[in-house]
């Protein structure tokens, strides 16, 4: 069976390069609430580092936002975001409240570009201020922080407001159609699977004082407590679809890691390797590896009785067997899929449709990453139930950061 490779130029890097490049139009839909037809969401953001950057233009050509707000502990990329907006003086905010800060204004809605570890704290205090939420993955890098997040989502529709995490596989036509044709059981029952994520250096190997907690900050993607280590951070994306596509919680994990290529001040590993057991003895096999060059897939394949899903989140998603999809090519989907749900977002706050079906299952997924980090740290075999129990958090001491 043939594995969709690309050249090994599959970093974070080069993905928001090429997304910053692309010019998207989206059709406005009708606008907000009771608003007024000339009236748009107001926007916060809440990072406003590369992702954040780039994403607020995707919020920007949509048509239906107006960015008013900006925030981040850098006051440096508050001012780069803002001038880009032409925010007003009063509502751009830096330090570690800056947040808060931003809460207060009056806007509708907040994007959630921070480092992962703030994501459950930013997230919650914006709902808690009857703002809508639209938030990068992961959505925490612990369980509580996931806890958090759910608790969010479910007070989010209880006071009416829309939550939406932005995982971008589950917003393409052709990755919902593969899953719910095994759903409805074209591959027969699900016996076992694998998901990978290969790729280079996504952060690069930066030198830098890791004593020092605004320096940690700075380089983020590269700190364990800060971004959930890569298994987290940047392999859920194959873990969100292998959950998604089985459509369980794990109930074990056993594996391995460790950090052999990558160099530098910063202390996430390179390489996973951890096999999940699921209800009904279903094996997920996960294997992920950050550095070198030479191979580059996210890729998910679950084995059925009858039939193969194949998906590859750059390349194409099928299944084969007793029942074929062809499927097809996922193309640009880092950028497309943002700019979906960027649009289903803003439909949800117009139209009123608070049930934020996209919480539970990156509540999962997420969940799943940490029981993997958590067996392949101990390299012994771990529980969910016992992941959930012991509930670790992980801390990062802000007292000498600004605030």
């Amino acid at each position: 069976m043939r594995r969709h490779a690309r050249p090994s130029s599959l970093s974070r890097r080069s993905i928001l390069a090429a997304g910053a490049a692309a010019t998207v139009a989206i059709v406005r839909p009708e606008l907000v609430r009771s608003a007024s037809a000339n009236s748009a969401v107001e926007l916060g953001v809440i990072g406003c580092g590369g992702r954040g950057g780039w994403i607020a233009n995707l919020f920007a050509n949509h048509g239906g936002y107006r960015i008013v707000a900006a925030a981040d502990y850098f006051e440096h990329k508050t001012t780069g975001l803002a001038d880009r907006f032409k925010i007003d003086a009063a509502r751009r905010f830096s330090g570690l409240s800056a947040y808060k800060r931003l809460l207060e204004t009056k806007l509708d809605a907040v994007v959630i570009e921070s480092p992962p570890y703030f994501h459950p704290e930013h997230a919650a205090a914006a709902v808690d201020a009857g703002k809508h939420v639209y938030v990068a993955k992961p959505i925490a890098v612990d369980v509580p922080g996931c806890l958090t997040i759910a608790e969010a989502g479910r007070k989010a529709t209880e006071k009416k407001l829309v939550f939406l995490v932005d995982f971008q596989t589950r917003a393409s036509a052709v990755y919902r159609e593969a899953v719910k044709r095994v759903h409805n059981g074209d591959i027969g029952r699900i016996v076992s699977g694998e998901a990978v994520y290969y790729c280079g250096d996504t952060w690069g190997n930066p030198t830098y004082d890791n004593t020092s907690a605004e320096a940690r900050l700075r380089h983020w993607g590269v700190d364990k407590v800060l971004s959930g280590d890569v298994i987290t951070e940047q392999n859920i994306h194959a873990l969100d679809v292998a959950t998604w596509i089985i459509d369980e919680n794990p109930v074990k994990a056993v594996g391995s890691c460790g950090r052999k290529a990558r160099t530098g001040s910063g202390n996430v590993n390179d390489h996973f390797a951890v096999v999940f057991t699921f209800p009904n003895d279903v094996l997920l096999s996960f294997a992920s590896k950050q550095y070198g060059q030479g191979y580059d897939d996210i890729g998910c394949r679950i084995f059925g009785a009858r039939g193969t899903i194949d998906t590859h989140y750059f390349g194409s998603v099928s299944i084969r067997g007793a029942m074929p999809y062809a499927g097809g090519s996922t193309g640009n989907l880092y950028t497309d899929g943002a700019v979906a749900n960027i649009a289903e977002f803003h439909a949800s706050i117009s139209a009123g449709r608070f049930h934020n079906p996209t919480v539970a299952p990156s509540v999962r997924s997420n969940l799943t990453t940490i029981l993997g980090r958590t067996a392949a740290y101990r390299r012994a075999e771990v529980t969910w139930d016992e992941m959930m129990k012991t509930a670790e958090k992980l801390e990062f001491d802000t007292s000498s950061l600004k605030a």
